[in-house]
């Protein structure tokens, strides 16, 4: 399959609509709503959504101190402390696969024909300790409705950035790298399932998956796949870095059910990050508190094969 050298969304967007959109965008830059220089358009002025969670943030730094993002390190202070070191501009996102308009795309230019909005969400790791987080980002389904999924295509896999001068615990074999994750189509195409390109109203921390990150709240977190380079529609289901690493530990659906427990440690309760460490832990929520949104996806599975 050929790419397209410079492909933008002049290709896949009509001409008219192309064009009033970037002088909306230019008029928005102008009087200071947004910007689109730089890769997040991530603004405070963001509108909130129906889908966000009225419980209470937890602080940028818990947020941005205490992650897993393995590329810079095992601990959970390891990430704040090395992902300094990655370049995050300029950003291209290869889209592939089943697809109308598969190419190379700047995430600039990505952007620009997006809604951002803020969405606070719940996030649940699978190792039973969870925040609360208010993203900036848009809804994946306007991406792949813009490049257009093709009637075959079942499962969207991604990729994260491969560069071991910068993401230095790629020099390890801590994983198979690039770390890779997907979702089925539908999943995919749910309005909760956002990529988040900011973080109160800021740019996205390094750490924390800069400059694009998958986020999917309804599913224990190692699922919202961090800085990713590449997008691929596909008819199978794609291998996913925690499943190649341990499949009976990490199964490709992974949603949070309370009701099985993770082969080494019950999910049936979380530790609230900021709580202190001997705070009371709270009950884990179906689908981590997304039931209503999401389990008519999963009628007639054993949701006991999480794992």
């Amino acid at each position: 399959m050929r790419f397209k050298p410079d492909l933008t969304w002049a290709d896949v967007t009509p001409k008219a609509d192309f064009l009033n959109r970037r002088q909306l965008m230019k008029g928005a830059a102008a009087m200071g709503i947004g910007s689109i220089g730089g890769a997040t358009m991530a603004s405070a002025n963001a509108p909130a959504s129906i889908y966000s969670t009225d419980e209470e943030p937890n602080t940028l730094e818990e947020i941005s101190s205490y992650n897993n993002f393995y590329e810079f390190g095992t601990g959970k202070d390891e990430p704040a402390e090395h992902a300094y070191r990655l370049t995050t501009s300029p950003w291209t996102v290869e889209i592939d696969g089943l697809v109308d308009n598969p190419g190379m795309y700047d995430l600039n230019d990505i952007l620009s024909q997006v809604t951002i909005e803020e969405r606070i969400y719940r996030f649940r790791c699978v190792e039973a300790w969870s925040m609360v987080v208010p993203w900036n980002g848009f809804e994946l389904r306007q991406l792949l409705e813009r490049v257009g999924v093709q009637s075959s295509a079942k499962y969207v896999a991604f990729e994260t950035l491969v560069r071991p001068d910068e993401m230095l615990w790629q020099n390890y074999d801590i994983l198979e790298w690039p770390y890779r994750e997907g979702l089925r189509l539908d999943e995919a195409m749910n309005p909760l399932t956002i990529m988040a390109t900011g973080l109160y109203g800021e740019e996205l921390p390094k750490q924390n998956g800069a400059p694009m990150r998958l986020v999917v709240p309804w599913k224990y977190g190692f699922k919202s796949i961090k800085s990713i380079v590449k997008i691929s529609l596909t008819e199978e289901e794609p291998e996913t870095s925690w499943n190649m690493q341990n499949a009976r530990e990490y199964g490709f659906y992974s949603n949070v059910n309370p009701e099985v427990s993770h082969p080494r440690w019950s999910q049936a309760s979380e530790r609230r990050i900021g709580g202190g460490f001997f705070a009371t832990r709270q009950p884990t929520q179906m689908f981590n508190g997304y039931e209503q949104y999401v389990a008519s996806m999963y009628d007639g599975m054993d949701l006991s094969e999480n794992f």
